[in-house]
């Protein structure tokens, strides 16, 4: 399959299909520069990690961005011209954050919200909120077992709360920055569970084995992690199938040699992004979870 050029037809007719009868010409022009301008690097970062021949999957990203850019309110777009000016802003010696859990500050989004004053008092310029993700209640991993990215836990809110909380700080120059943990989700996922009914859509997301013989060869060499929750690295599933499981038996790692996994989880960003989340602050995992009991 060919590469998909920046300035040739294929490219050109499929965003010019993805508009919508009510955009305008200004907002969809301000779109198409952005797409001229970061198409070429992604297009290269995307052929490094899964070669030309992914490029249908590569433009169904594109047309998602494009869907996402037309339902993103004004306000978020004013704020990207804002961003694109100064592209380094998160960079600036001017920046001053701070990080919390809001059940163990606020008790919740609504009591984040009400200290939003003390945060402009302390002249914080963003704010990073550790998982508040929906998560199975019996087995959370302190919030890192996503089991929806579209969900506050219920105990802390709403996603039209966590809205409220993004747009007031942002009123007040503050950036939210929330934990977005992407190298494994929940066993309770609506991915996973697709995954386990063999949908042939999923079923390939994770690092799923008919039998133990290629988690018994990576065990040779894969070091335990919490061998007291599963003893090695991969769970065995009902049907007789295994799964990779690194860090707990219900955290089952995400197989991103699949490039429709890239694709599921920017999707998952780009909503984040309209909801006025700026920074998706991702790492490979700290036990972080270790310091919040002991609070």
């Amino acid at each position: 399959m060919s590469a998909i050029p920046l300035t040739g037809d294929r490219l050109r007719s499929e965003l010019g299909s993805a508009r919508r009868a009510a955009t305008s010409d200004g907002d969809w022009e301000s779109f198409e520069a952005r797409v001229e301008a970061e198409f070429p690097r992604l297009q290269r970062l995307f052929h490094t990690l899964y070669g030309p021949g992914a490029d249908d999957e590569l433009l169904q990203v594109v047309l998602d961005t494009a869907a996402s850019w037309q339902d993103r309110a004004a306000d978020l777009k004013n704020l990207d011209t804002v961003r694109v000016m100064a592209p380094d802003w998160f960079q600036s010696n001017r920046m001053l954050g701070g990080v919390c859990y809001v059940d163990l500050y606020a008790g919740d989004l609504a009591g984040l919200r009400e200290r939003i004053p003390y945060f402009r008092e302390l002249g914080l310029t963003y704010l990073h909120l550790m998982p508040l993700f929906r998560a199975p209640e019996e087995n959370s991993d302190g919030g890192y077992a996503v089991s929806s990215y579209r969900a506050v836990d219920p105990r802390l809110g709403t996603m039209d709360d966590l809205a409220d909380v993004a747009r007031e700080l942002r009123a007040n120059g503050i950036a939210l920055v929330v934990d977005f943990v992407f190298n494994h989700t929940s066993n309770e996922h609506e991915w996973a569970r697709r995954a386990l009914a063999k949908d042939p859509e999923y079923a390939d997301f994770y690092w799923i084995y008919p039998d133990r013989s290629m988690p018994d060869a990576f065990e040779r060499t894969v070091r335990e992690i919490f061998p007291d929750d599963h003893p090695g690295s991969f769970v065995p599933l009902e049907d007789g199938r295994w799964v990779w499981a690194t860090f707990h038996s219900f955290q089952w790692d995400l197989d991103y040699r699949n490039p429709r996994v890239f694709r599921a989880m920017a999707g998952e960003l780009l909503f984040l992004a309209n909801l006025g989340v700026e920074v998706a602050h991702g790492r490979r995992r700290l036990h972080l979870e270790a310091a919040r009991h002991r609070l």
